[in-house]
């Protein structure tokens, strides 16, 4: 399993062709890709199709440590 981003660099495609390939908006196709938001299945689905891996090859999921997201850390009273 690689990360989304790595599969992108490896295979030569561009945020830009993910976007039109997958059908999903731009903003959530970055959010996916630096690891910031987590998709759903059907979008999972999609980006993997565009790809052209399957869905259990990509490791989805934050990359981004959850206490610098807004709304989490000592100043909310949710420490991770």
């Amino acid at each position: 399993m690689k990360p989304i981003a790595r599969l992108m660099e490896e295979t030569g495609t561009s945020l830009e062709k993910l976007v039109e390939a997958s059908g999903l908006e731009p903003k959530l196709v970055k959010a996916i890709a630096t690891g910031n938001y987590t998709p759903s299945p059907t979008e999972r689905q999609r980006l993997a199709a565009a790809l052209n891996v399957s869905v259990d090859d990509i490791a989805w999921g934050h990359a981004v440590p959850v206490d610098h997201l807004w709304g989490h850390g000592p100043q909310f009273g949710r420490t991770p």
